[in-house]
């Protein structure tokens, strides 16, 4: 139904036009009694073999909602009733920013993918703090932390530092972001020394912790695989608990959507099933260097249980999904831990 009638609908509205109806309209039917138990029985599977423990978090179901989608922690309870057993707000920055300008977030349907261009557009560090000690929490909370566009790479360091500290007690897991292609010179925090400077940082301040809440980096899916070794050697050194595989990608190859248009559109993070080999490369190359002893959270190109099944044959240890929700509708998340409960249950016999 979501996809013959409601999905042709909300594609004639602009993306983000439609981003906040759906979020209002979600939100007022969670306030209806007894509305958000009809809504989180009909759209939410469990089954034992889907719980997984990584980095010391006991999840419930392997599928998640990838950064991005809730960026200033305003209705993660909402969204919990599709089945999502954990969401990664953000990404934060310590300052509010208004991100690039608009239009910022294109279609290419003939793709199912998407190509954005936001920019860390959020309400800042402080309002997303008071958001998640608000209401009790009904699902594991990831926090994704970046620096402002303003601040210069050399005191990106400082940014991050000031959302870790500040997000600490309120999520349960943070992923450290230097991966979006949209702020301007982000991605070379992603060198070695760069890269090495933001995580020993954070892990420094992790030590004087009294309960230890796990971080995860997130890296591009257009970094060479000897670069990727580089980063999995900071990743030993520092002391990180896993990677999630992979952010948005440049790469414009293989589209059917014309040269013309994704000209038209220009900049911006592709996202979606353009994106599902790339990512799944990663998590393979990942894992086998590893030897599967890194948790990895795949994200990116996945649009059904086939795709989230590549990913968990591939060392996965959880998936998530944005451009997938947009595409499949809302019943994907049920569909996935389906299929991979029925895939898992099979290799147990």
């Amino acid at each position: 139904m979501y996809k013959v009638l409601f999905r042709p609908l909300f594609f004639l509205i602009d993306p983000e036009r439609i981003h906040h109806f759906t979020v209002f309209m979600v939100r007022l039917a969670n306030r209806i009694p007894g509305m958000a138990l009809l809504l989180k029985k009909c759209f939410t599977y469990r089954h034992p073999v889907l719980t997984t423990q990584v980095a010391g978090l006991k999840f419930p179901g392997k599928v998640g909602m990838a950064a991005g989608f809730d960026k200033n922690a305003d209705f993660y309870n909402d969204f919990s009733v599709f089945g999502f057993s954990f969401i990664e707000i953000g990404t934060v920055t310590p300052l509010a920013q208004p991100g690039n300008p608009k239009p910022r977030l294109f279609r290419l349907p003939a793709d199912q993918a998407l190509i954005n261009r936001m920019g860390f557009n959020n309400k800042g560090l402080m309002h997303a703090v008071s958001q998640l000690q608000s209401p009790p929490r009904r699902v594991i909370i990831g926090g994704n932390i970046g620096k402002n566009t303003a601040t210069p790479n050399e005191r990106a360091k400082d940014d991050y530092l000031k959302c870790f500290e500040a997000l600490y007690d309120v999520v349960d897991y943070f992923v450290v972001n230097v991966s979006c292609p949209n702020i301007k010179d982000l991605d070379k925090l992603q060198d070695t020394e760069s890269l090495g400077e933001i995580l020993q940082t954070i892990m420094t301040a992790r030590a004087g912790k009294a309960k230890k809440k796990p971080v995860f980096l997130k890296i591009s899916p257009d970094l060479s695989l000897a670069h990727i070794d580089e980063i999995l050697d900071i990743y030993r050194k520092t002391g990180l608990d896993g990677i999630v595989a992979t952010n948005t990608t440049t790469s414009r190859e293989g589209l059917n959507t014309s040269g013309d248009e994704i000209s038209a559109i220009g900049s911006g993070g592709l996202s979606g099933k353009p994106l599902k080999e790339r990512s799944l490369e990663v998590v393979r190359y990942i894992c086998k260097q590893s030897g599967s002893a890194i948790p990895v959270i795949a994200s990116g190109g996945i649009l059904s249980p086939a795709d989230a099944l590549d990913m968990i044959h591939a060392g996965a240890s959880l998936v998530q999904v944005y451009t997938g929700f947009i595409y499949e509708g809302p019943f994907i998340v049920k569909r996935i831990d389906k299929a991979i409960a029925k895939s898992l249950s099979a290799l147990r016999k």
